[in-house]
């Protein structure tokens, strides 16, 4: 039996030429107690579409019925988590419940009132937490008191609008589990949008792609038998195959879509070889421990006395090399990438760079944020050419031109050259910011988790791009990510660190996966699951806690050499 049932749905926005149709022909049935993932990427209309079912906007034509009723407001009986909590800053985590369960039952007494935030705060795991206002709290902690306000208003029907976003991986991954519990406890029906296949494929009865042009692609059965574990997902053969097949169908439309976009633009001159400047500035004659971390300490100093944030980090890493640093959040990778930067001092040990101690900042160590800090007044161009014109002094102006053009053409930026920063997308941005590391023709680049910010298809194409670029160049890099897919994508070697304070290697697993890589053939390479199964389980280990340094580099389980 259906409780959602949406038919022949259009909306769009904006009059005239200003006009932008968002969805188109949207059907789509949901049954009674169904986990429905609705799945795509930024700007296809997804939370336009949430926000039809919420009774937030309304269909340019079509209609929506909850249990055969049109939906023309909001109500009770859907409950919305949005992306951004909202939480009343000046209310606790029970004040914020409480406005809930007031809404919903305003004639308890103040006992069963108590009874009731108690049992939705516990829920979410919080009790302990019940008194303490917003700021005291963690993002994860802020979007479990958003799902424990939905929770208590007792709604039919829950409406995730990408809840879990904005959090980093292992939160996001715990909330998930903790999501997954609640539905498996009551079997509420629940839609949610997301943009994360894993994500997807672990929640749902069925997964329905929403594709760039604003319609739906046909329902996916998720036939994984429930209850569903996470680690236990990355060796069944079954979420092996729809995994490939959703991103392979996701990559596809939305690569295509994009390239679409760049074909109207006209004489595009391609620039086929890596200029002569760049060639003659990659020169050098040591070849291995290119880049070596030597018994590297990061302390701080605290109120209570020295803090030890890293200790004895020891890495050798041979020229052209790429290096994927995975970890929890505060074990230090950032910390460790910043003084290989040279941008956060040095406590104790060394880190030497072609022979010579990494002391201050440099050209020669290119580094590409989370956030690119482009100069939002200038254009594409020279924001890159700002960096160039002074790694090239000797070179005239054509040779400089030519490197600033190359590297934006190879980031698929040949036709926005000339736009102003502060008019590009987030995606974009994050392009320039790739294009103008390469174009410093450093020895040594480094990424500090450079697509953190970007949904799943920008973060997927952009990873491509690196890795297409990353293949003309043979650069020396460092990636700091909390993605295990990206982490093995990109690296010869994922390099794992234990928990902070005090975070050293805890260990080394080679990557001996054909290059040039791509997305999809790697989901498809008999060898890519072992990898992945490697990296979990370290990060299963340290999820709770445990801070023991064991250094390995060798696999726990044989893997076929490439």
């Amino acid at each position: 039996m259906s409780i959602l049932s949406i038919k022949n749905v259009n909306k769009g926005f904006g009059v005239g030429t200003h006009r932008a149709e968002i969805l188109k022909d949207i059907n789509l049935d949901v049954k009674k107690g169904e986990f429905l993932a609705i799945l795509g990427f930024s700007g296809t209309g997804k939370s336009t579409l949430m926000n039809l079912v919420a009774g937030l906007e309304t269909p340019d034509s079509g209609s929506l019925t909850f249990k055969g009723a049109p939906i023309t407001e909001p109500g009770p009986e859907r409950g919305l988590i949005f992306q951004s909590y909202s939480l009343m800053p000046w209310l606790t985590v029970g004040g914020n419940v409480g406005l809930a369960v007031d809404a919903v039952f305003p004639k308890l007494s103040k006992a069963a009132r108590q009874e009731k935030i108690d049992h939705y705060v516990s829920m979410v795991g919080l009790s302990q937490a019940i008194s303490r206002r917003p700021s005291e709290l963690s993002g994860g902690m802020r979007q479990r008191v958003a799902v424990a306000r939905a929770l208590a208003m007792n709604p039919e029907m829950l409406l995730l609008d990408e809840p879990l976003s904005a959090l980093d991986a292992l939160t996001r991954a715990n909330l998930a589990d903790e999501i997954l519990e609640i539905w498996e406890r009551d079997k509420k029906t629940c839609i949610l949008i997301t943009n994360d296949v894993d994500e997807a494929i672990l929640l749902a009865d069925r997964i329905v792609p929403l594709n760039p042009d604003g319609t739906l692609a046909d329902p996916i059965e998720v036939n994984i038998p429930r209850p569903r574990d996470r680690m236990a997902m990355n060796n069944d053969d079954t979420f092996k195959a729809l995994r490939a097949s959703v991103t392979k169908y996701l990559m596809d439309v939305g690569i295509e879509a994009k390239v679409e976009e760049t074909k109207t633009l006209p004489n595009v001159t391609p620039i086929h070889a890596v200029p002569r400047v760049v060639a003659e500035a990659q020169k050098s004659p040591i070849e291995e421990r290119y880049l070596n971390f030597s018994q590297l300490h990061k302390i701080y100093p605290t109120p209570k006395g020295p803090l030890t944030v890293v200790e004895d980090f020891d890495l050798k890493i041979n020229k052209g090399e790429f290096i994927s640093l995975i970890g929890h959040s505060g074990c230090g990778k950032s910390t460790v990438l910043t003084m290989a930067a040279g941008l956060n001092p040095i406590s104790k040990g060394a880190i030497r760079l072609d022979g010579w101690n990494v002391e201050g900042a440099d050209p020669e160590r290119a580094v590409v944020f989370q956030s690119p800090n482009l100069f939002p007044w200038l254009t594409a161009k020279e924001n890159v050419a700002i960096g160039v014109d002074k790694v090239y002094p000797r070179a005239s102006q054509a040779e400089r031109q030519d490197v600033i053009e190359y590297y934006l053409e190879r980031v698929g930026l040949a036709d926005s050259m000339d736009k102003n920063a502060a008019s590009l997308s987030n995606g974009m941005k994050q392009r320039v910011g790739i294009a103008r590391a390469f174009a410093l023709s450093p020895k040594l680049l480094l990424l500090d988790e450079p697509f953190g910010m970007l949904d799943s298809l920008t973060r997927w194409e952009l990873q491509e791009v690196l890795m297409e670029v990353w293949s003309r160049t043979k650069v020396t890099a460092v990636c700091v990510t909390h993605d295990v897919d990206e982490a093995i994508l990109l690296a010869d070697r994922v390099v794992m660190m234990t928990n902070g304070p005090q975070a050293t290697i805890g260990k080394i697993t080679n990557v001996k996966l054909p290059r040039p890589r791509t997305r999809k053939a790697l989901l498809e390479h008999p060898d890519y699951y072992t990898y992945r199964q490697e990296v979990l389980d370290f990060l299963e280990e340290y999820e709770h806690g445990n801070t023991s340094k064991t250094t390995s580099t060798a696999p726990k389980k044989p893997i076929a050499a490439e």
